[in-house]
């Protein structure tokens, strides 16, 4: 059977939820092209359905052969109408995320990222990649965030986020009280901190928090955390992405020299 109705409710569905940067009504994710297909078939997430186009198949049956998912085939037409990429290539899958759970976060020597208020998809996905990169343990997405359903952000990703135990929602005053009980060290990039990357010690269980580059972290954050800036040279500031990746390169070389007793 063929799905070729623009109509069909489950296609109005997936539509809406990727135009909205949100999952279905089911809670599922929908994730477009056969390079997150690929991903998550090497992570976490449980692989509902996947939906393809009679050409698709064939440029992809190596691919679509490794799910045991149901596949659907689409007609290019009804693909047209749920594709959220300019230039589609005619595969779509509906994944249902792995719970994240705070024991999750922190387990080991816990090194998370924290996203406040990282409202671009395109930073906060490229953040949770360098996160997976350079050795986090998760990622907080606080409230206000780019949800982890977000198309541009699962794109930026690469597949991390398929992998890397994450939550999002939470409001600022949980975390901190979590970090608390679990005595993590607090580190929050600031550009106008006195203090430099160099002096933060990222050997301990830590987490590091990045905000938007409009407003940076916000008040409720920087007044429980150490700030901390990257140094730079004409310019004022770095990129909250970029930024996030140096702070997490120099963390994994001090945790790559130190083996805790």
């Amino acid at each position: 059977m063929q799905l070729t109705s623009t109509k069909n409710p489950l296609l109005q569905s997936i539509r809406r939820a990727a135009a909205e940067g949100r999952p279905t009504d089911s809670g599922l994710i929908v994730a477009e092209g056969p390079h997150l297909l690929a991903e998550a078939l090497r992570g976490k997430w449980q692989i509902e359905q996947v939906f393809a186009t009679p050409g698709a198949r064939g440029r992809f049956a190596d691919l679509l052969s490794r799910t045991d998912a149901e596949i659907v085939e689409i007609s290019a037409r009804a693909f047209e109408s749920i594709a959220a990429t300019e230039t589609s290539q005619e595969v779509l899958a509906l994944l249902r995320p792995s719970a994240g759970r705070w024991e999750e976060l922190v387990a080991g020597r816990a090194l998370i990222v924290v996203l406040d208020a990282v409202q671009d998809p395109g930073n906060a996905g490229t953040i949770v990649r360098s996160a997976e990169a350079f050795g986090a343990t998760g990622v907080m997405l606080l409230r206000g965030c780019a949800r982890v359903a977000n198309g541009k952000l699962l794109r930026a990703t690469a597949g991390s986020i398929f992998r890397l135990p994450f939550l999002e929602g939470w409001p600022p005053n949980e975390f901190l009280a979590v970090a608390e009980r679990h005595k993590l060290m607090l580190y929050a990039l600031d550009q106008t901190a006195g203090a430099g990357l160099s002096e933060a010690d990222f050997r301990p269980p830590s987490a590091l928090a990045v905000g938007s580059e409009a407003r940076g972290i916000g008040a409720e954050l920087a007044n429980h955390m150490q700030r901390i800036s990257i140094p730079t040279v004409n310019v004022e500031s770095l990129n909250a992405a970029v930024a996030c990746s140096i702070a997490l390169f120099e963390a994994h070389r001090q945790r790559s020299q130190y083996e805790p007793v």
